[in-house]
């Protein structure tokens, strides 16, 4: 995942603003009690954040991937 994924996944999950807040704000324990922020700045993957994040906020599994996304691995029927 890249960082614009990240932005991207954040945005369509809480909305531009309270993303934003999520990512300065809320304290990871799946991070090492770190912000998003902070851990992204420390060299952690976007991913792994990301799944952090949704832990965290009880994210539904089925919305993890990005919404409207499929999951890794799954086929669009044609």
């Amino acid at each position: 995942m890249r960082m614009s994924e990240l932005e991207r996944a954040m945005v369509d999950e809480f909305g531009d603003a309270y993303g934003r807040s999520v990512m300065r704000d809320v304290v990871l324990t799946g991070l090492g009690d770190r912000t998003a922020r902070e851990a992204l700045g420390e060299g952690v993957d976007a991913r792994t954040v990301w799944l952090a994040i949704c832990e965290e906020m009880r994210v539904p599994e089925q919305r993890r991937h990005g919404v409207g996304r499929l999951e890794p691995g799954a086929r669009r029927d044609r």
